[in-house]
């Protein structure tokens, strides 16, 4: 498997000849010239998860990809053929078994309205098992081989991302996303200490790197 961090939330899966992009946002371009994709993720409606404003002519580029979203994200974005799912529902997608958990975006505040929020776990024959949770700490499946770690966001503290790494039964490898809001002195520090206090290997990509896992 090779995945590849194109900025925030946004991670290109590469595996067994299926190309899948999650998260396509506003705080990152990286994405907007990519073709061939098999399939777009959509964990849910945030603007920095998916951008209003390049996303649909990104799903136009690539007529052949499958395009799954949360239950609510037409209400910000408009993309055309996209399936909304809910949580505990599985599909394939290419070479991936994919299933979504979760459910609702973390609390931000008790006087903003939560919306909907799906994370994903992707799996092939051979390969490690991802899991993306978009904007949420609540569910922690199994087996999970690589972490799409969220680092930092208005809605957790870093006692939380700590606590759900545990949860998860400590991945061996985490790839920090959910960055943008930090310096890179911030990001430093938060990788350092959840690298000690949980034992997962953090793998940076920052700037569209790759890695195969």
């Amino acid at each position: 498997m090779r995945i590849t961090h194109l900025g925030h939330a946004c991670l290109l899966v590469e595996a067994a000849g299926t190309r899948v992009l999650i998260d396509p946002g506003s705080f990152s371009d990286q994405w907007h010239r990519l073709q061939q994709l098999d399939g777009i993720l959509i964990t849910h409606q945030h603007p920095d998860h998916v951008d209003p404003e390049h996303a649909p002519a990104l799903v136009e580029a690539n007529p052949g990809a499958q395009v799954v979203t949360a239950e609510d994200v037409h209400q910000a974005v408009e993309l055309p053929g996209a399936q909304a799912l809910g949580p505990g529902e599985q599909f394939t997608l290419g070479s991936f078994e994919v299933e979504t958990v979760g459910g609702q975006h973390a609390v931000i505040h008790d006087d903003i309205p939560r919306i909907r929020n799906l994370g994903y776990l992707l799996r092939a024959a051979g390969e490690p098992v991802l899991f993306h949770p978009g904007d949420a700490l609540d569910a922690a499946p199994e087996g999970v081989d690589v972490l799409a770690l969220p680092l930092m966001g208005p809605w957790a503290a870093m006692k939380e991302h700590v606590d759900f790494v545990r949860a998860l039964q400590v991945p061996p490898h985490s790839i920090p996303i959910h960055d943008e809001l930090l310096s890179d002195r911030g990001r430093g520090l938060l990788s350092r200490q959840i690298a000690q206090l949980t034992g997962t290997e953090i793998v940076s990509q920052r700037g569209g790197a790759s890695r195969e896992f």
